[in-house]
Parts: C-alpha cells; sequence; structure tokens
C-alpha cells in the first residue's frame, strides 16, 4: 500500500510539473485544421513554425481566446503571433494560448 501511494504521489508531481511549463511565444501562419488543412473533422486553429527548414504544427487548445481568433483563419492562412504554453499530447503539440493577434 505505501509502494503504491509513492507511486500515486510521485505521478501526480510530475503532472503539475508538466503543466506549468514556461510560456512561449511563436510566429507562424495560422490556419484552420479543418478548412485549411483537411486534417480534423472539427474547425481547431493551427499554427505551423518554420524552424530550421522544417514545419512545425501547433494546435490551439480550445479555449476562449483561441475561439474568438479563430474567424481570423478559417477563410484562409494569416501571420500570427501567439503567446502560450506548450505540452505535447499524442506526438502534437498543443499550444493552450493566453494571447493571440494578427502578426504584421
Amino acid at each position: 500500500m505505501k509502494k503504491l501511494l509513492t507511486i500515486a504521489l510521485a505521478s501526480a508531481a510530475m503532472s503539475l510539473y508538466a503543466a506549468d511549463s514556461d510560456p512561449v511565444t511563436i510566429k507562424g501562419e495560422g490556419k484552420c485544421a479543418k478548412c485549411e488543412m483537411k486534417e480534423a473533422d472539427k474547425c481547431q486553429n493551427v499554427i505551423e513554425v518554420d524552424k530550421d527548414g522544417k514545419k512545425t504544427k501547433y494546435y490551439l487548445v480550445n479555449n476562449d481566446v483561441s475561439k474568438a481568433f479563430h474567424k481570423n483563419v478559417c477563410q484562409g492562412p494569416a501571420k500570427v503571433k501567439a503567446t502560450g504554453t506548450v505540452k505535447k499530447v499524442d506526438g502534437k503539440n498543443e499550444l493552450t494560448v493566453t494571447k493571440i493577434d494578427l502578426d504584421k
């Protein structure tokens, strides 16, 4: 029982640590995963960033900030600048945005 409790507490601590990642700011091309990229069944914001000649995709978590911004990228791609926290989920980069704007 003591061993099980230790494992559970360690897992919980690791989850909290992973959730508290430092905020990052990325610039790239904002697109709709459904309408532009044909990758999803529902609309979702994606930001493609060019890193060392390789494209990296950041799938935005559907929160109030990303939902309010979606109209800017649903009809076509746009240059964007976003700030938030990133975590890997099922091999994909998920960005929980706190701020997103069109990048001029």
